[in-house]
């Protein structure tokens, strides 16, 4: 993994504020976004919260695939390669995530086995993590990317440290499922419960019984209408006015719980046991991410040198690729905080980029695709929407947070 220069700052702008700040809006509303822009150039996901296996039945990875994504946390990007693609490069501007990005791959290059592996990243809490990583990672990771991990957050602790007490319990996701839980508490309401159900009646009836009041709580409701309390969950502000529509945003959110505690078995989502026990499940039949499950390590191993891991912003990277050089598109929900401009602007160079059967998987916090009457008629109907099969994948993300999951094919 080569070393790359940080993007470099228009008129003093960071590229993630350029990306998020809405120009023309009132200023309080510009207020909220330079907060969230602030807060997330930090660690917000320790692990991303799309649904991998719904992700590769959708793009259909093929032994010729080029795959360009949004890293964020790099779980989905690690589990892409149980499909065997011929590459995948993870882009982000979040320098915290591409550092996650390239200690995800070095760990499962250097590491000894897949014990080590799971330890590392499915457990996160042990002293003998940090002792691995002084031996097995840190000598395999670039300058940036030690200077990252070895280096102290904003409250003193070493970075690596979170490996030893918790990964999953830090970021801003991380803090606000810890919020979460502590609110879970105040009200008296035992989340391990829904994890301890034997079948999915039993966690629905918990759920009834004790998480859905909760949402029609006064301070519940108001905190909830407050764009800066999402921040936790990677929510700008322009997304929060997209994901709460005409609704108050306790009862979306209340649905979107609702999913998650009740429509999958509690064995097979590892989302339920990341947001009701801040980690994941312990015993040898845990559910996990696919990169992380032992019958996939060898495939992982094997080709994690495939993925390289870029700081850069997705349009300006794919400006830089000859045309029809790629064909699948992993754009997470990042399209929720585009303006029409950057929209159309991604949009013309996915198209360029793109070879023939390419395929575009995106998410939205709204459940309708956000792309008709935005993305210039020249451009979008070059492209084929999959409603039917959209609609499936949203019902089947096992993440539950989102309003809708897209696919776009090219059309021949």
């Amino acid at each position: 993994m080569q070393l790359r220069k940080k993007p470099r700052l228009r008129n003093g702008a960071h590229p993630i504020t350029r990306s998020v700040v809405r120009k023309g809006t009132r200023v309080v509303s510009r207020l909220l976004d330079h907060t969230f822009a602030f807060a997330f150039r930090g660690l917000v996901y320790a692990q991303i919260w799309e649904d991998p296996k719904v992700d590769m039945e959708a793009l259909q990875i093929a032994p010729d695939s080029r795959i360009v994504a949004i890293a964020s946390g790099g779980c989905n990007v690690l589990s892409y390669l149980v499909a065997d693609p011929e590459s995948i490069t993870a882009v982000d501007l979040n320098t915290a995530h591409i550092a996650l990005n390239k200690l995800k791959v070095a760990a499962a290059q250097a590491l000894p086995d897949h014990a080590h592996f799971r330890r590392f990243f499915a457990e996160a809490d042990s002293p003998a993590n940090v002792a691995a990583y002084r031996e097995h990672l840190a000598p395999h990771l670039d300058e940036t990317t030690r200077r990252y991990w070895e280096g102290r957050d904003l409250i003193g602790r070493r970075r690596i440290g979170g490996f030893r007490k918790g990964i999953y319990k830090r970021g801003l996701l991380g803090n606000f499922i810890g919020v979460a839980h502590l609110l879970a508490k105040l009200y008296r309401i035992d989340l391990a419960r829904i994890l301890a159900a034997p079948t999915q009646e039993d966690q629905r009836a918990v759920f009834e019984a004790e998480l859905a009041p909760v949402f029609d709580k006064r301070f519940v409701r108001w905190l909830t209408d407050q764009p800066a309390a999402l921040f936790g969950l990677g929510i700008p502000p322009a997304q929060f006015d997209a994901l709460a529509g005409d609704e108050r945003m306790a009862q979306v959110l209340r649905r979107r719980l609702e999913k998650l505690a009740c429509d999958f078995p509690v064995s097979d989502n590892y989302f339920a046991w990341q947001a009701f026990s801040r980690g994941y499940a312990r015993d040898a039949q845990a559910p996990l991410p696919p990169y992380l499950q032992a019958a996939n390590w060898d495939a992982v191993r094997a080709r994690a040198e495939r993925i390289s891991v870029l700081h850069a912003n997705f349009t300006e990277h794919l400006a830089t690729l000859p045309a029809a050089s790629r064909d699948r598109y992993v754009l997470l929900d990042a399209q929720d905080w585009m303006t029409d401009d950057q929209l159309n602007a991604l949009w013309r160079e996915i198209t360029r980029t793109a070879r023939p059967g390419a395929r575009v998987l995106f998410r939205t916090a709204a459940e309708p695709s956000l792309l008709p009457g935005r993305v210039a008629p020249a451009i979008l109907d070059r492209w084929t929407y999959h409603a039917e099969a959209s609609a499936d994948f949203t019902r089947r993300d096992r993440s539950s947070i989102y309003g809708g999951v897209h696919l776009y094919v090219l059309r021949p």
